[in-house]
């Protein structure tokens, strides 16, 4: 058989050569240092056979990295292992021990266990240490291959390992790897030896997980670990993940009395508390604003809807897994609203539609509802009832192309008003091989080809992740990374040739003839519930003046300072300021430090100085530190804070 390395070479190899084999023939030293490979741009060991003309090349110790995803893998093996053997350290028998799938993750891997008693976090640094000690026995990994009445025969004792099997195709071998005296069903790839793996992991902690995702299913411990090439990645990763904890939006939320979850009023409904409300309405008059300067209309739609509307729309088709079970009214079946578009385009039909009239914007901040599994709420980032800053443009073919732009750039402006500029952007298409898709070819493609061009128009770098399409349409996501080099998935703008069809909507065009629009999708922020959260863990908390649910903090220093504290509350309140002051009997350091822990941005501090000459000090929360000035004009400060407010700084 014949390869190619990257320069061309051709490398004549025996049939089912291996990557290993490939080294070796290139030579002795390179076949020592080789830890993986790719061939054909898809990572593979040094193990498992190459296909015929392959164009490969090797990866070796001096670039591990490159594998992380082989290596991460391969931890979670020696990670199994290591549990198998801590737990026959307690006396437990050989088959105690029984695994669901293990695969690895961004930063890391997991492992899913049915254990005979539970792993405490308090474990975990020992487990850690297994593993090393295994690690240090430079195991071969084996790759071999068997039928599947040997697989079952291996796994007869484990019913999770019994169900993977049994589900593969019965004339097709299945692949082991095993490492000293521990074996696993898995497809690879893996490092060749233990030995060759990178040291530079932890164990985090562990939660249960449903088998298979299923609530229905048992309940298994999951064990995360994080792994890196290097020491220093790790180091940096542990450093982000504290800060991350840091910046948690549950507990801020609590610490900042912003929302809360009532298991009484129901797990994923969140209560948005005053402070939080504060926040969310400033978010919906921001947008409200910018949404009234590009033509949009507001519209209310209601919260449940007659079940045949979606299923003319094939929302209900479409994510029957993840819509509320339908409710019998007076003969006919509701459920709760699972998308605001299928209503909107109602909206659009309740009337006659000329192309003069086109476009037509609709926006709402619609609440719509979605089952989530208990396993996978989370705050407010994943929840079941949330709002989302919707709106449905229809247009004619011909203004596809300037109302996308323009959506764009409203999408582009919102984030960057948040300091959300480190931006990549991901073209959804679909997958070739899917079958969720509506609409025929041509719609498809032309919807597609118009994302694509407008991106390109503007210069903007870009991914096309096929299958991640709606199922009406193909879609533009921004993906954002934030202060702590997270990503999240925020707003997205869907091109949809299809939902008009289906519901048999028309404009008359000039020619007297009916014709169809084109629907934009679109929500600068996603949800308002998601957004929130993910802004929380952005700002650390820390919001900037417009922002904050509690701009100023007015501190009097002593009880004869009162009075004159609630004369400047009341002018900063009518002016359209959030002031509020500390008349509480603390003293004067314990007061700055309470609006401290709350992340009030301004402190007005009031002395017998301050009074006479109707002025403050004014002590404020920057991303530097702390900013303090004496004997501040209290007319001059507030037209200053009014100017930062309006200009949303």
């Amino acid at each position: 058989m014949h390869v190619f390395l990257p320069d061309g070479k051709q490398l004549d190899l025996p049939e089912h050569a291996t990557a290993l084999d490939a080294a070796q023939a290139i030579g002795p030293r390179l076949a020592q240092d080789a830890l993986a490979a790719t061939a054909n741009g898809v990572l593979t060991d040094l193990m498992t056979p190459l296909p015929e003309g392959a164009q490969i090349s090797l990866i070796t110790k001096k670039n591990p990295g490159e594998a992380q995803s082989i290596f991460r893998h391969s931890l979670v093996h020696v990670l199994s292992q290591a549990v198998n053997e801590f737990y026959a350290a307690k006396g437990y028998p050989v088959g105690s021990v029984k695994r669901g799938v293990g695969p690895s993750i961004e930063n890391g891997f997991y492992q899913d266990f049915d254990l005979p008693e539970p792993l405490k976090e308090e474990d975990l640094p020992a487990l850690e240490g297994v593993m090393r000690d295994i690690i240090g026995r430079n195991l071969d990994f084996v790759r071999t291959e068997v039928s599947k009445a040997e697989a079952l025969r291996v796994f007869g004792h484990d019913p999770y390992k019994v169900e993977l099997i049994g589900e593969l195709p019965d004339d097709e071998p299945i692949t082991f790897y095993t490492q000293g005296d521990y074996v696993d069903l898995c497809r690879g790839p893996h490092f060749p030896r233990t030995g060759a793996l990178p040291q530079a992991f932890k164990l985090t902690s562990t939660s249960g997980a449903y088998w298979r995702g299923s609530e229905k299913n048992p309940i298994l411990q999951r064990v995360y670990g994080v792994a890196f090439a290097s020491q220093k990645e790790l180091d940096a990763y542990l450093e982000r993940l504290e800060e991350a904890k840091k910046r948690d939006h549950r507990k801020l939320g609590r610490e900042l009395e912003l929302f809360t979850i009532d298991p009484l009023v129901g797990k994923g409904l969140p209560l948005w508390l005053p402070n939080g409300t504060t926040l969310r309405e400033e978010l919906t008059r921001f947008l409200r604003e910018q949404q009234f300067q590009r033509g949009y209309q507001g519209v209310i739609t209601p919260n449940i809807g007659n079940l045949e509307l979606y299923k003319t729309s094939g929302h209900y088709q479409n994510y029957s897994e993840s819509n509320f079970s339908p409710i019998t009214v007076d003969d006919e079946q509701y459920m709760l609203k699972p998308m605001n578009c299928p209503h909107h385009v109602r909206i659009y039909a309740s009337k006659p539609r000329s192309y003069r009239d086109l476009p037509v914007r609709l926006a709402e901040f619609g609440t719509v509802y979605r089952y989530e599994q208990s396993g996978e709420l989370n705050g407010l980032t994943r929840v079941r009832g949330f709002t989302q800053d919707d709106a449905h443009i229809f247009c004619r073919p011909d203004q596809l192309k300037k109302e996308f732009l323009d959506v764009l750039d409203l999408t582009v402006l919102v984030l960057s008003t948040f300091g959300m500029n480190d931006v990549r952007f991901r073209v959804g298409t679909r997958d070739p091989e899917g079958s969720k898709y509506v609409g025929s070819d041509e719609n498809w493609t032309a919807a597609e080809d118009q994302i694509i061009q407008a991106v390109e128009e503007v210069g903007l770098p870009y991914s096309i992740e096929p299958g991640d399409a709606a199922f009406y349409g193909p879609k533009l996501d921004f993906v954002v990374r934030d202060v702590i080099g997270r990503e999240w998935q925020l707003g997205t703008i869907q091109v949809d040739y299809n939902l008009p069809e289906r519901f048999d909507i028309t404009y008359t065009g000039e020619d007297g003839a009916d014709h169809r629009p084109v629907m934009i999708h679109r929500a600068p922020f996603g949800s308002l519930e998601r957004f929130v959260g993910i802004l929380i863990e952005h700002y650390g908390g820390d919001f900037p003046l417009w922002l904050a649910p509690r701009q100023i903090a007015i501190i009097p220093i002593a009880d004869r300072h009162n009075d004159y504290a609630e004369e400047l509350r009341a002018e900063l309140h009518a002016a359209g300021l959030r002031a509020e002051v500390d008349d509480s009997s603390n003293r004067m350091n314990a007061k700055v430090r309470s609006a401290e822990l709350s992340k009030i941005p301004v402190m007005l501090i009031v002395g017998d100085k301050e009074q006479e000459d109707r002025a403050v000090s004014v002590r404020e929360r920057t991303p530097e530190g702390h900013k303090e000035r004496k004997a501040v004009a209290l007319s001059d400060l507030k037209t200053e804070l009014l100017e930062r407010y309006n200009a949303r700084q």
